[in-house]
C-alpha cells in the first residue's frame, strides 16, 4: 500500500474517532456489594460473578484484570441507559485483586476500587478474600455506645462511696448531683450509673430504635472509663450487683487501699462477682429478646494496677483464692505477665512497664507468657458463649498489643479464632488509628472504629474543627475536594465486608462532643470552662451529620446523650450525664425518625455509594442498588442554594419523580412527603442553609 494511501486510512480512522460518542466516565461503577459481585462473600472453591456497569453502547469492551491475568467480559445486560458487563471466576484460597480496563476505540481507561483513571493504581485494587465474611447483622446496625457510668443509675445500691479507696491522686467521690460536669480530673468521679439504669432504659434504646449496645468497659475496674482492667473474669459489682457489703471506708486523707475494706469486700467477695456475671448473663438475654445485640469492650493490651495478677494496691494479697500479685512478690505466678526491668526489686517491684509509661496501665506481656497468652484467648471466648452470649468485642488500642507489630499480627490471627471458634457470628471491631489494611485483610478483625473514612472527613467538611477541638482550619470547612478525596482513598483501606460493618461515629469517650465542635470554638473545658461547650453551637449542622451517618456506608453509632443535644469539649468533659429530664425531645424525636429510615431501606444499609455533583460547601451523593435509589444532598453554607445535580449515574432514570423522605435545617426536620421532578437525568431543588434532605426514586 503506497504511503498516501496508509496516510488517508489514518485521517479517516482519526476522523471516525472523533465522531464517537464521549465516553460517560462517571457513569463506570463496580464494586463490592452484591449487585456487583455475587455473591459478595464468597469461599475458597465458590464461583463469583463480577460485574462492571457502562452506559449504553458507550463502549467497545471491558476487561476483568485479576491476579495477572486479563478476561474479556460479556455483555450480560442492558437496563434503561446502562450495560452491565459479567463475568465469572472461580476463587481460590488465595486473595483475588482485580480492577477492569474499559477500551473505546484508541482510548483506554482503567476502573479501579478509587474510581476511573488512566493510570494503573495497584494500591487501589478490588480485593475478595475467600473465606472472609463479616456478621450480617452488624452490616448497617445502628448502634449505640454507654458509657455506664454516666447513662443511668438503677440501683443506689451498687454506688461507689467517697472515700470508697485512693486512685491516682484522689480518693473515690460519690457525686450527688447528677446534672454536675465531671471535674478537668475526674478518674475517680462516679454518678452511679449501671447495668440495672440501662435495663431501665431498655425501652427508650428500643423505641429510639437502636439495634446493638456497645459498652465501655464492664470488668471490675477502679476507674469511671474503666480502661484500667483489673479482673477480666468478672463484671465490677458497682455495675452489678453488690450482695455481700460492709467494712471500713477510708479514713480521711488515707492513701493506703490496703485499708479499703468496703472496696477490698465488694470487688474480691466471689458473692458479689458471681451475682453481677449472673446479672449480666440476664440482661443480655433481656437485650436478646428485644431484638438487639450486644459488643464488649476488651482492654487486652494492658491492664490497671490494681489487676489482682499485678495487685501493686494489696487489695488480694492474703486474700483468700488469690495468689500473690506479681508486685508484691517475685514468686507470683503472674511475675511473667509482665515485663519487669529491675529483676532485684522484689517485693514491691515498681520497675514494670508501663503502657506509654503510665504506672496505673502496666503493659501485658505475651511475648514471654504463654499462660497468659491463652488466658486472654480464654476470655475472650468466655463472654461470647453462653451463659454470656455477648455478640462481641470492641478492641481497644488492638495495634499497641504486644512489643513487636509480627507479634501483635499473630495474636490477632489466634484471638480472632479463638472467639469465632466460639460464636462465629461474633464481631471482631478494633479502635484504630491510620491505616488498617494489614489488620483487615480476612484473619484479624472484621472492622474497626471509623475515624479516617468517616468521623475525620465529616468533622472537617462539617464543622472545619479537629476532632478533639483542638484546632479549627478554615480551608477544610465545606471542602468538597477534600471530603471526596478523603472519602474515596480511606475507604479503599477496607475489604467491602468490613466497610459496611465499621463503626460510624460523630462522637466518643475520647473526642469532643459533634455538637460542640459546631461552635468552631478550640479549645478544652481547663482554658474555656465547661459553658463554653454549649455556646454558639448549630443544631442544624448536627442533623446534617447526623443525616450523613445515617446515609453512609457502614454501621451509624450514637454515643449516649448525642440524640438529646448534651455537648462536651474532649475527655472528660465529652463524658458527662444523659440528661434525664432535661433532653432535647425535637432532637430524640428527629434521631428516631431518621434511624427508622435508615432501617426500612436495604440501600441504605448495603448498597452502593456514589459521589454525584458536589461543590464547595454542598455535598451531594446517592445510595443505591438494583431495586430502589436515594439521594442525599447536604448545604453546609450560611445562605441558601440552588442544587442542579445530575443524578441518573445513581440508576435513576432520565425522568422519574423523587420523594423527600426527610428535610432538615436549622429550626428542625420534616417528614412530610414532597415530591421533586428530575428531567433529563438531573434534579433541581432550592437547598436552605444549613440543611439536608434524603430523596427517595418513587415506584
Amino acid at each position: 500500500m503506497e504511503s498516501k494511501s496508509i496516510y488517508e486510512l489514518n485521517r479517516i480512522q482519526r476522523y471516525m474517532m472523533q465522531m464517537r460518542p464521549v465516553l460517560y466516565k462517571q457513569v463506570l461503577f463496580s464494586d463490592g456489594t452484591a449487585d456487583y459481585r455475587e455473591p459478595p462473600e464468597p469461599k475458597e472453591g465458590e464461583e463469583v460473578t463480577i460485574r462492571f456497569r457502562t452506559k449504553k453502547d458507550n463502549v467497545d469492551a471491558v476487561f476483568l484484570c485479576g491476579n495477572g491475568q486479563e478476561y474479556q467480559m460479556k455483555k450480560e445486560e442492558t437496563c434503561e441507559e446502562f450495560d452491565y458487563y459479567a463475568y465469572t471466576v472461580v476463587m481460590t484460597d488465595q486473595p483475588f485483586d482485580y480492577y477492569f480496563q474499559v477500551a473505546d476505540g484508541m482510548l483506554t481507561l482503567y476502573y479501579d476500587n478509587y474510581g476511573p483513571t488512566k493510570e494503573l493504581r495497584p494500591q487501589y485494587s478490588f480485593r475478595i478474600v475467600p473465606g472472609f465474611s463479616t456478621p450480617d447483622w452488624a452490616k448497617g446496625a445502628v448502634m449505640y455506645q454507654i458509657l455506664v457510668d454516666r447513662f443511668y443509675n438503677g440501683d443506689a445500691g451498687n454506688d461507689v462511696e467517697t472515700n470508697e479507696y485512693f486512685y491516682i491522686r484522689t480518693p473515690s467521690q460519690k457525686i450527688e448531683n447528677w446534672d454536675k460536669v465531671p471535674s478537668s480530673f475526674s478518674v475517680a468521679e462516679f454518678y452511679g450509673g449501671d447495668l440495672e439504669g440501662v435495663r431501665k432504659k431498655l425501652d427508650y434504646l428500643q423505641n429510639l430504635g437502636i439495634e446493638v449496645i456497645y459498652f465501655n468497659p464492664l470488668f471490675v475496674s477502679p476507674s469511671n472509663h474503666k480502661y484500667d482492667i483489673q479482673d477480666y473474669d468478672y463484671i465490677d459489682p458497682h455495675y452489678g450487683k453488690i450482695v455481700e457489703d460492709g467494712g471500713a471506708l477510708l479514713a480521711q486523707g488515707s492513701v493506703d487501699n490496703r485499708l479499703a475494706e468496703r472496696y477490698i469486700k465488694r470487688v474480691t467477695d466471689k458473692r458479689n462477682l458471681e451475682a453481677s456475671n449472673q446479672f449480666f448473663a440476664e440482661l443480655v438475654e433481656e437485650i436478646h429478646r428485644r431484638g438487639m445485640k450486644v459488643i464488649l469492650d476488651g482492654v487486652f493490651n494492658h491492664c490497671g494496677s490494681f489487676n489482682k495478677w499485678m495487685d501493686r494496691e494489696e487489695l488480694y494479697n492474703g486474700q483468700e483464692g488469690y495468689a500473690p500479685g506479681a508486685y508484691v512478690s517475685g514468686e507470683s505466678p503472674y511475675r511473667g505477665y509482665f515485663k519487669f526491668n529491675d529483676q532485684n526489686a522484689w517485693p514491691h517491684n515498681k520497675s514494670y512497664d508501663g503502657w506509654w509509661e503510665h504506672d496505673t496501665l502496666p503493659k501485658l506481656n505475651y511475648e514471654e507468657s504463654e499462660e497468659l497468652y491463652q488466658y486472654i484467648l480464654e476470655i475472650g471466648k468466655k463472654w461470647v458463649s453462653p451463659p454470656y452470649n455477648a455478640d462481641g468485642w470492641r478492641l481497644d488500642v488492638a495495634a499497641d498489643l504486644g512489643y513487636s507489630e509480627r507479634f501483635n499480627h499473630q495474636f490477632w490471627r489466634d484471638f480472632r479464632k479463638a472467639v469465632k471458634s466460639a460464636n462465629p457470628n461474633a464481631i471482631i471491631l478494633a479502635e484504630h488509628y491510620g491505616d488498617p489494611k494489614n489488620w483487615l485483610s480476612g484473619d484479624q478483625w472484621d472492622t474497626i472504629m471509623n475515624y479516617d473514612a468517616f468521623m475525620e472527613p465529616v468533622t472537617w467538611f462539617l464543622t472545619g474543627m479537629e476532632k478533639h477541638s483542638d484546632s479549627f482550619q478554615e480551608c477544610t470547612l465545606g471542602n468538597i475536594g477534600n471530603f471526596e478525596g478523603s472519602m474515596n482513598h480511606y475507604m479503599t483501606s477496607f475489604l467491602t465486608p468490613s466497610l459496611y460493618c465499621s463503626m460510624n461515629q460523630l462522637s466518643n469517650h475520647d473526642h469532643s462532643r459533634f455538637l460542640t465542635r459546631t461552635n468552631h470554638r478550640p479549645g478544652r473545658i481547663d482554658t474555656l470552662g465547661a459553658q463554653a461547650a454549649s455556646e454558639g453551637v448549630n443544631k442544624g449542622v448536627l442533623r446534617e451529620a447526623v443525616v450523613i451517618q445515617m446515609t453512609w456506608p457502614g454501621a451509624p453509632t450514637l454515643y449516649y446523650g448525642d440524640e438529646a443535644g448534651v455537648c462536651g469539649f474532649t475527655d472528660p468533659d465529652n463524658r458527662r450525664t444523659y440528661p434525664w429530664g432535661r433532653e432535647d425531645k425535637e432532637l430524640i424525636a428527629f434521631h428516631r425518625e431518621i434511624i427508622r429510615i435508615h432501617k426500612e431501606h436495604q440501600a441504605l444499609r448495603t448498597g452502593s455509594v456514589k459521589f454525584l455533583q458536589g461543590e464547595h460547601n454542598l455535598l451531594c451523593y446517592a445510595r443505591f442498588n438494583r431495586k430502589e435509589q436515594l439521594v442525599v444532598l447536604v448545604n453546609n453554607a450560611d445562605g441558601s442554594r440552588e442544587a442542579d445535580v445530575s443524578v441518573w449515574a445513581a440508576g435513576i432514570p432520565m425522568s422519574v419523580q423523587l420523594e423527600q423522605l426527610i428535610f432538615t435545617n436549622e429550626n428542625g426536620y420534616s417528614v412530610v412527603p414532597v415530591v421533586y421532578q428530575v428531567s433529563e437525568g438531573r434534579l433541581k431543588i432550592m437547598l436552605p442553609k444549613h440543611s439536608s434532605v434524603v430523596l427517595r426514586r418513587k415506584d
